[in-house]
């Protein structure tokens, strides 16, 4: 027998219509916030993520799935869903589009080598928004109410925002030096990675797992501390819109994010759900805004998040949360003979296309058997054919909960439906 690959899944029946639900959500909000959708290769050339999400992140170092095509071209399978939306937001010149700023979101499928563990595939589904082309303190509260405002939607009620700022250009370069004369002495008390990481990113050191318990990234200086007045400034005014947008969070200096791109606003959310362990994070995100340039386009501030949905929907079955997903059918269309099984073929076709969910017998079953599988497919009604009744121009239906049986003229069926079911 082959099997799927390890740390990939196959979605299908009640888990699948979970995913759907959620999916439709996302479409609806999205839809009322004004961002269209964006649709980004699977795979792309290795170049863009080593540029975009940076060399020194995890990510591009471990995780990535590269092959070299039969043009001998170095390509990617997509582990992140910014960098694509920001190559084609470039390539499609859509900086020049009169209405500013670009609002997108996108709905799918990551590839990532790690090892893994609930909530964390190698093959992921993820949802995530970016606006390009907006440096509003406002912008970054408002695609952190995008996310807040989705979980909330779907019931989720532990959610916790949490929020932090990486300043701008000036301000990281002070604070950078700054790690690099805390963390220099005592390199020889850090993982591997992390010696490597000192003089290209230190601040990927603070984002470390395997050091995430010493002592000396729990008392590392903090970003927060060394912000210039512009940077100080603008954190304040987004702590202030997200107050405005009724928001709750707090300020943690911990936060930096595991990409190269980040710059003034990063943020995580949470889900503090009992026994959720390490997956709590649900979505993160922040702002981008030399990303557009370092690809090649020109200066424009970004920012977005993203969302994995296997993670999302851990946390909803850990707070068995019931989404209102609809498995019944409207009816099945039950028969005896071929006469009758041409009329139900038909009759299911004419349904089906008049918008109701029906189902008819293809598998040979008596009609004993047939009133066993409408039950376990949770028919509302039954539609009971008999060449008798077809004759005088009638249809027995019969509703499944109450037993009651209805005779209704042919050309009325479609009305009988809608009035008993809407």
């Amino acid at each position: 027998m082959i099997s799927k690959p390890k740390g990939t899944y196959d979605l299908y029946g009640e888990q699948v219509k979970k995913w759907q639900y959620i999916s439709r959500v996302v479409d609806e909000v999205m839809e009322r916030y004004n961002y269209g959708y964006i649709r980004t290769p699977i795979f792309e050339s290795s170049e863009l993520f080593h540029r975009g999400v940076g060399d020194t992140t995890d990510i591009v170092t471990k995780e990535t799935y590269d092959f070299v095509d039969r043009g001998e071209r170095n390509m990617t399978l997509r582990p992140e869903g910014t960098a694509g939306v920001v190559r084609s937001y470039i390539e499609n010149k859509m900086y020049g589009d009169p209405i500013q700023p670009v609002k997108l979101y996108y709905n799918g499928t990551m590839y990532r080598y790690e090892r893994p563990q609930a909530g964390r595939d190698r093959e992921l589904t993820q949802f995530g928004v970016e606006v390009l082309g907006s440096d509003d303190p406002a912008m970054d509260a408002e695609v952190i109410s995008v996310a807040v405002n989705i979980f909330k939607m779907l019931g989720l009620k532990g959610v916790k925002v949490k929020i932090n700022s990486l300043g701008d250009i000036e301000s990281r370069n002070k604070y950078r030096e700054v790690l690099i004369d805390y963390f220099k002495p005592h390199i020889d008390e850090l993982c591997e990675d992390c010696r490597e990481r000192l003089e290209k990113n230190p601040l990927r050191i603070l984002d470390c797992k395997v050091d995430a318990d010493n002592e000396l990234l729990k008392n590392a200086p903090v970003m927060l501390d060394y912000l210039n007045e512009a940077s100080k400034n603008r954190f304040e005014d987004v702590q202030n819109y997200l107050d405005v947008l009724d928001i709750e969070y707090e300020v943690d200096p911990k936060i930096v994010r595991g990409l190269d791109y980040y710059c003034h606003t990063v943020f995580e959310i949470e889900a503090t759900v009992k026994d959720f362990g390490a997956n709590n994070v649900i979505a993160a995100g922040g702002r981008y805004d030399t990303l557009v340039s370092n690809l090649g386009g020109p200066e424009t501030p970004g920012i977005g998040f993203a969302c994995g949905l296997g993670r999302l929907v851990l946390a909803l079955d850990k707070e068995e949360i019931q989404l209102p997903i609809n498995t019944q059918l409207d009816a099945f269309v039950l028969y005896v003979n071929d006469t009758e099984k041409e009329y139900a073929m038909a009759l299911t076709q004419d349904l089906r296309l008049n918008g109701f969910r029906v189902e008819t017998e293809l598998t040979g079953r008596s009609l004993k058997g047939q009133f066993k599988q409408a039950d376990r497919l949770g028919a509302k009604f039954l539609i009971i054919l008999n060449n008798e009744d077809l004759v005088g121009g009638e249809i027995q239906v019969k509703d499944n909960a109450t037993k009651e049986v209805t005779m209704v003229k042919e050309a009325e069926i479609d009305d009988f439906l809608d009035l008993n079911l809407r």
